[in-house]
């Protein structure tokens, strides 16, 4: 019998230690025999990655607005839910992807001030019926947050320029998106060391979708 597809993401303001908590999931799933597809957003294809760099570095992206910038996650995510994800959860793979359509409802929606329910209509036109089994939020103080941000090396992108402020709305939207959709969400607290947050992630995955060591996988 074919093993389901499992699609998780991860949501976090920056800093939170996303990409390092998806790297040890990942390769705690290879050591289950699991297929695994590693993700990011915006990103992901070919168009992902041109709009990924339209977005963070492009000199012209200063003058960017609020819409814009909402429409041209949407088209990335677009993009890679029909080439890449689908596909993948049809052959039984485990897709993580590092942010997905809560950062669009968080930092467009919230962040940037507009209109939710005109958020929630592109988001769903974006991903139709493709929505994550679980989603994981890195809780984190939005000032530890930005001092995470600054310290990592390479040049910065448009998002970790923003002021606190903008860190804090993004913290409390995601708190609300986890109250409003507890049976989906499971919030991390991501001001413990890389190896506490790890242990959390597994044991929501444990008590979720029974994880069994070994070969035996995901059931």
């Amino acid at each position: 019998m074919a093993q389901a597809g499992l699609f998780i993401t991860f949501e976090g303001s920056e800093g939170c230690g996303k990409s390092t908590q998806i790297r040890r999931l990942a390769d705690f799933l290879l050591s289950l025999k699991r297929e695994v597809v590693v993700l990011r957003e915006p990103g992901g294809t070919p168009i992902g990655e041109s709009i990924r760099n339209l977005l963070q570095y492009d000199e012209s992206a200063g003058a960017m607005t609020p819409e814009a910038e909402l429409l041209l996650f949407a088209a990335s995510r677009a993009q890679l839910v029909r080439e890449i994800i689908r596909p993948a959860l049809a052959r039984g793979a485990v897709v993580l992807c590092d942010r997905f359509l809560d950062s669009t409802t968080v930092y467009q929606g919230v962040a940037r001030a507009l209109d939710a329910s005109e958020v929630r209509v592109i988001n769903e036109f974006a991903v139709g019926e493709t929505l994550p089994d679980l989603t994981f939020l890195l809780d984190l103080d939005a000032a530890e947050g930005r001092r995470r941000a600054s310290a990592r090396k390479g040049p910065s992108d448009r998002m970790e320029q923003e002021n606190e402020s903008f860190y804090e709305a993004v913290r409390q939207g995601y708190l609300k998106l986890v109250a409003e959709h507890s049976g989906r969400f499971a919030l991390i607290d991501a001001s413990l060391d890389e190896e506490s947050v790890e242990l959390s992630i597994k044991n929501v995955l444990m008590e979720r979708f029974q994880i069994q060591g070994g070969v035996h996988g995901i059931h």
